[in-house]
């Protein structure tokens, strides 16, 4: 759906971007993430066919940003940042406008104004004024207009920046949504922990260098390396440990406050026969899990520090 080989741009002798690999697939939604001046908007913009590089190409849906721009533009919604408002359009206005501009003429028109108006859940703001919405309701009436015409493709440039709590969490739903409908979906924050939960694909730049590129799970267990078990039990911790320690999956183990911790060989994943071991021996099971590690800490551990710090 989206490929990109060395990517580069070049301002005299500063790269803004410097050999950009990425490769999506349809329902990606890959979360971009790096400090401001990265090379984030750089990268979109390009693959938005708004920017030309200075060399490497890139890929929309099979078409070449250098062949076929005017087709990749049909295929592709780009919500930059900060963008303008009408001042005397309302709501509806505003939409019906961008929907003339894409030749969305007649009763179709009206319809795709009205349910993405559904969508972005603005209804209730069809008749206001833009200039008279709030930093979220802004963003999201900016998401319906990129909707008009059914890209494939979403670049959302920051679009969680600036908004309240409750702003960002309409807006992270909003996404996954979207994921749901089987778009592909880049969308670039300078904050890692607001798309880590929402996020297949995650990319890490930095001074325009790509740092790390892979799926979400992927990451995670580079870092993990072992799966690592909580196991608690309602009586007889001594014997859940004995017997979870001389298991062959079993890599180390340890007792502590009321539970055992059990780290399992590399490249185990199945340990189902942990649990079927202590109940055959008595043992009432009150917890088995994975010990989780987040993407922050995970892209922390990877990185070590390279570059700006996140």
């Amino acid at each position: 759906m989206i490929r990109t080989d060395n990517l580069t741009k070049k301002y005299g002798d500063f790269y803004a971007i410097k050999n950009i690999n990425l490769s999506l697939e349809a329902g990606d939604l890959f979360g971009f993430i790096g400090p401001n001046g990265a090379g984030k908007t750089t990268t979109m913009r390009i693959i938005a066919t708004l920017l030309e590089p200075s060399h490497g190409e890139a890929y929309v849906c099979g078409h070449s940003i250098y062949e076929n721009p005017r087709e990749i533009r049909r295929l592709v919604g780009f919500m930059p940042d900060f963008f303008g408002v009408y001042d005397d359009m309302k709501v509806i206005e505003y939409l019906e406008f961008f929907a003339a501009a894409y030749r969305i003429n007649g009763p179709e028109r009206k319809k795709r104004c009205d349910e993405l108006l559904e969508v972005v859940d603005l209804e209730f703001k069809r008749h206001a004024l833009a200039n008279t919405l709030s930093r979220g309701q802004t963003q999201r009436l900016g998401l319906a207009r990129v909707l008009l015409h059914d890209p494939q493709v979403l670049l959302l440039d920051e679009p969680l920046s600036g908004l309240d709590p409750r702003a960002r969490i309409e807006m992270r739903n909003l996404m996954r949504q979207l994921g749901k409908m089987g778009k592909t979906i880049i969308v670039s924050s300078h904050i890692l922990p607001e798309l880590a939960d929402i996020c297949n694909k995650v990319g890490i730049i930095d001074r325009g260098e790509m740092i790390l590129s892979a799926e979400v799970n992927d990451v995670i267990k580079r870092v993990r390396g072992r799966t690592v078990l909580h196991i608690g039990v309602h009586e007889g911790i001594d014997q859940a440990y004995r017997l979870v320690s001389e298991q062959p999956i079993v890599a180390t183990a340890t007792m502590g406050d009321g539970f055992l911790t059990a780290t399992l060989n590399e490249d185990v994943e199945d340990y189902s026969e942990l649990a079927s071991l202590l109940v055959q021996n008595g043992l009432r099971l009150t917890m088995l899990r994975e010990e989780e590690i987040n993407l922050e800490s995970a892209f922390m551990l990877l990185t070590k520090g390279v570059g700006a710090k996140i």
